[in-house]
């Protein structure tokens, strides 16, 4: 009998693999329904969803391995991270979806956030106000209009698999929808600075590295107190905290 591994599991999602099958448990379920929708259309590769019956999504494992993980070097060759910049262009050339995705947030509501999670780390002193006020003057950068493109809105390097140098597939959809294209590239490359020109050559034209630096920063500081707050160590070595640390 395949055993039961938890993947990842916190208050609102929990993610549990039984052999070649991955079980999806959402709290939320617009988001189930949000990834299947995606999986359905978009122009990459995605896992076959086996069964959907809210709130728990049922797909299949893809073939090879991640990408790499946040806070631990990649095995995987420039030319796979060409290709997976290569996949993120056919998403963002693709038909825009009918929804707004996490990458599509109204620019007030996201400095709004901002600013409150700034306050909340200095408050609590869980890093110097020095550091949180350059990293929020970098983040200035990533508040700016965007054209929305088919964004998937959670596109961490652990999501997109690759065998060699091809793309198996990309996984993980609940958040996609329309969105800021850079916000993707960023997400992708966070923590893996030396792989962003690899993901730039893949991608093509309309890249500006100091909007997804700032993304870098404004996902970092946005994201800290959640992490503490769901039992993730945004302080392990390369994670969310070195990455601010890397911007001063």
């Amino acid at each position: 009998m395949d055993e039961v591994k938890v993947v990842v599991a916190h208050s609102e999602r929990a993610t549990l693999r039984v052999g070649d099958v991955f079980l999806k448990v959402d709290a939320d379920r617009a988001r189930i329904d949000a990834e299947v929708e995606a999986m359905a259309v978009v122009p990459v590769p995605t896992p076959k969803v086996l069964w959907h019956k809210p709130p728990v999504l049922a797909i299949a494992a893809l073939p090879g391995t991640a990408l790499g993980r946040l806070g631990e070097p990649s095995t995987a060759s420039p030319a796979a991270w060409a290709a997976a910049g290569a996949a993120v262009r056919r998403l963002h050339d693709a038909p825009l979806p009918p929804r707004p995705g996490q990458a599509g947030r109204r620019l007030d509501e996201l400095a709004a956030d901002l600013d409150g999670e700034c306050e909340w780390l200095v408050t609590n002193g869980v890093l110097p106000a020095g550091l949180v006020a350059r990293n929020r003057r970098v983040a200035e950068a990533a508040l700016r209009p965007w054209t929305p493109v088919f964004t998937h809105g959670d596109l961490q390097i652990d999501h997109v698999f690759v065998d060699g140098n091809e793309i198996t597939g990309i996984i993980d959809w609940s958040e996609a929808g329309q969105g800021d294209a850079l916000y993707d590239l960023a997400t992708l490359t966070l923590g893996h600075e030396e792989h962003l020109g690899d993901v730039v050559a893949g991608y093509g034209t309309g890249v500006d590295l100091d909007v997804i630096r700032a993304w870098w920063s404004l996902r970092s500081l946005s994201n800290v107190r959640w992490l503490l707050e769901h039992g993730f160590d945004p302080f392990a070595p390369g994670c969310e905290i070195d990455v601010l640390r890397s911007r001063s």
